[in-house]
């Protein structure tokens, strides 16, 4: 019986330690993708897979490690490079013809689609697919679209088009430096991270370089350690939600912070109306806690000013000079006993 009671004890405890812990990010589930078959245009337009490897061998090897190259063959269906590249044969022949010669190789090769056009072109050959996604269909009403940004920009189909930053190779922070673990080989690493051209956070620091500088800040999520990717949070291709967070309001941060979902009884309406966010600068902060005021009390302020209002049960001149806010109300994020989050 002692036994028995020894176990629900620390059953309880167990269950109560794991509340108050942070967790870490999930590994996020892969996009479910259809592929639509492409039909035929113009019979006989098509070159043909061989033909491409021809002169293409490095894109045409490494493509063939990808889950592109393992679609399934549909009757009078396109599948391999010209799924996307479109009909290749006058490409080809035109390329034969030249015999090396500069201008018939250039005119040659306008001859194929080669993502070379503006970004909304270029994605519409990404999206033929990917809009089956729900993770992705989104992508043409995302930040990223909207403000020049296509598929190929971010991804690279074939690993030898993998780009370097157009400022050059910058210098890796002190974070990485010290924390991060030794990293795949490059091919491994872009064909488990989505033909990513570079790793996170490289990838997004090439545009966000001002969210470079809030990671280099002393207290910072650990992205740039490696223990959370851009992506844990935001989702590049697109959402419904502010700064194309994952989920709508806390719920994001509360992903890990699983303490702080709640429901509580008395509820902290900041968190409710403006999210985490009104009280915590997420990237990076030289305040504890990420806070977006070095001094608590004045950040709860900002919102407590009114000298008689409701939401100030003290009047303004009797504010302690000295401690902060939550020596009293310890519970700021939620309670379920006291109004006024004092336990």
């Amino acid at each position: 019986m002692t036994l028995r009671r020894v176990s629900v004890a620390t059953a309880l405890l167990l269950s109560s330690v794991s509340l108050d812990s942070q967790t870490r990010p999930a590994t996020p589930a892969p996009p479910s993708v259809t592929a639509i078959a492409v039909s035929r245009v113009v019979p006989g337009s098509y070159a043909g897979a061989d033909a491409c490897r021809s002169c293409h061998k490095p894109e045409f090897q490494e493509f063939s490690k990808t889950s592109h190259a393992t679609l399934p063959q549909q009757k009078d269906s396109v599948t391999g490079c010209e799924m996307c590249h479109g009909a290749g044969k006058a490409h080809a022949d035109a390329e034969q013809a030249a015999h090396g010669d500069d201008a018939k190789t250039a005119a040659a090769s306008k001859l194929i689609f080669s993502f070379n056009a503006n970004p909304k072109q270029n994605s519409e050959r990404c999206m033929h697919c990917h809009e089956t996604s729900k993770q992705q269909s989104q992508f043409d009403h995302s930040t990223h679209a909207t403000r020049g940004v296509g598929c190929n920009d971010c991804h690279s189909p074939h690993l030898t088009q993998a780009a370097e930053s157009p400022w050059g190779e910058r210098i890796q922070g002190a974070q990485a430096k010290f924390f991060s673990v030794p990293s795949l080989p490059e091919e491994n690493r872009w064909l488990t991270s989505s033909l990513l051209k570079k790793s996170q956070p490289e990838l997004c620091y090439n545009c966000h370089g001002d969210v470079r500088a809030q990671f280099a800040l002393p207290i910072h999520h650990r992205v740039p350690e490696g223990l959370m990717k851009c992506t844990d949070c935001h989702t590049p291709h697109g959402t419904s939600n502010r700064h194309e967070l994952t989920q709508s309001g806390w719920e994001t941060c509360t992903q890990c912070h699983a303490e702080k979902r709640g429901p509580f009884v008395f509820e902290h309406a900041a968190v409710k109306v403006e999210g985490c966010t009104a009280c915590h600068t997420p990237h990076g902060s030289v305040n504890r806690q990420l806070l977006a005021r070095r001094e608590e009390r004045m950040l709860c302020l900002q919102c407590h000013t009114a000298p008689a209002g409701v939401n100030v049960p003290h009047s303004r001149m009797s504010f302690q000079t000295e401690g902060t806010c939550t020596r009293c109300h310890s519970v700021i994020h939620g309670s379920n006993f006291d109004v006024d989050f004092l336990h």
